[in-house]
């Protein structure tokens, strides 16, 4: 199992998970005010592409999915 939490994207991945779970994570926050659910599967989305991009790792790529970057 250790093997499926290793870091599997580089910086330019990095970068890019980090960029669009801020964009989530702000787009989230203003959907809140406005309809609840919608606004936290923002939230969460966000967070976790926010974890992804400091782990380095990817949840697409551990499960074998080819992506880009």
């Amino acid at each position: 199992m250790s093997n499926f939490f290793r870091p599997n994207i580089g910086k330019q991945g990095r970068i890019a998970r980090g960029v669009v779970g801020t964009i989530c994570l702000i787009a989230g926050i203003v959907l809140v005010d406005f309809v609840l659910w919608l606004g936290l599967i923002f939230v969460v989305a966000g967070l976790f592409a926010i974890y992804e991009a400091l782990r380095g790792w990817c949840l697409a790529r551990a499960c074998g999915v080819r992506t880009k970057l």
